[in-house]
């Protein structure tokens, strides 16, 4: 069954730091912090109307959970624990910072169930992190990363793409840290510039110039293969859509199907170099991959096309693995 989360947001709160992206309010939908009892209300209705609990968390996202007032977090903890006995829940998974976990924190996470702990990393440059006013080093995500393994909890690690001041080879090299870290899971925020932040106006002044939506795609799509290969899940692939999230956003690489986008990049290559010159195919794939290896909106139909090659994407029920493909080469 597919894994499943009960999403709790916490606002902008209790952070050190306003990073160069950061519009939370926007991210989050809400601007006031929910009670322990607002809590209880939420977890107990998206409890009753599980169908699968065993496979479902309660997620903490939206701030630095850790960062928030002790007394505060304690009580969202306390409120959230009963529901993990009473429905059989995986446990409770959290997002925060790097400078923001130690030994006293972790024993009062674990100790409230909390299963997975998310850092947002988002560059392992120094000076990318810098240039960004993240207010924490590269060193403190291996530092926070390797204790948070030592506690036994889930290590997730989240990244970001195009922010001021990276390059393409800084997005690699950070892929190249996180994978050293070998967390178990990572998401990839390729960036959104919202109105009202600091790269709002450095992206509005000229001072900070983007890629093309393209390029983009295929630095994550690269960065997609480089997870997978090394056996670690990519579980986001580009900011969740939401009405607030398109009104506030003033330029960067927001798209409702970027991950879609990203596969059907990575299914191009694939078939590209099965495929010789040029002819007419027909590309089998297993019946979920067709829409990827036909590409966002037929692309790759028409990528192939104009360079004078006819594919067909036929489903074929026999391929079991959803990233194999199979050629069958058509003559006049």
């Amino acid at each position: 069954m597919k894994h499943s989360n009960i999403s709790v947001f916490i606002p902008h709160m209790g952070c050190p730091n306003c990073c160069s992206f950061c519009n939370q309010r926007t991210i989050s939908s809400t601007v006031k912090a929910p009670t322990s009892e607002e809590v209880t209300e939420i977890l107990d209705n998206a409890c009753r109307k599980l169908h699968d609990p065993h496979n479902t968390e309660i997620a903490f996202f939206g701030g630095s959970f850790t960062a928030v007032e002790r007394s505060y977090m304690v009580s969202l903890l306390k409120a959230a624990q009963p529901f993990i006995e009473k429905y059989g829940l995986i446990g409770i998974r959290i997002s925060t910072r790097p400078d923001c976990i130690n030994d006293e924190i972790l024993s009062l996470l674990k100790q409230y169930g909390v299963t997975s702990i998310e850092l947002g990393a988002q560059s392992m440059c120094d000076d990318v992190l810098a240039a960004n006013d993240r207010g924490h080093t590269a060193d403190d995500v291996k530092k926070a990363s390797a204790l948070i393994k030592s506690y036994g909890f889930e290590l997730g690690l989240q990244m970001m793409t195009g922010l001021y001041m990276s390059s393409p080879e800084d997005e690699f090299y950070t892929a190249e840290q996180i994978i050293a870290i070998k967390p178990k899971t990572v998401r990839i925020y390729p960036v959104v510039i919202l109105g009202g932040t600091k790269l709002a106006d450095l992206y509005q002044s000229g001072v900070f110039r983007t890629y093309a939506f393209d390029e983009m795609a295929e630095i994550c799509a690269k960065l997609l293969e480089m997870f997978e290969a090394a056996g670690i899940k990519v579980i986001k692939l580009g900011l969740h859509s939401s009405d607030e999230v398109q009104g506030e956003a003033v330029g960067g690489y927001y798209h409702p199907a970027f991950r879609e986008i990203c596969l059907g990049i990575n299914f191009r290559k694939k078939i590209e170099s099965l495929i010789g010159g040029e002819g007419s195919c027909k590309i089998l794939v297993n019946p979920k991959a067709l829409s990827m290896a036909a590409g966002q909106k037929k692309c790759n139909i028409s990528y192939f096309a104009q360079k004078g090659i006819s594919i067909k994407i036929v489903a074929d029920e026999s391929i079991s693995d959803i990233n194999e493909i199979k050629v069958i080469r058509e003559t006049l």
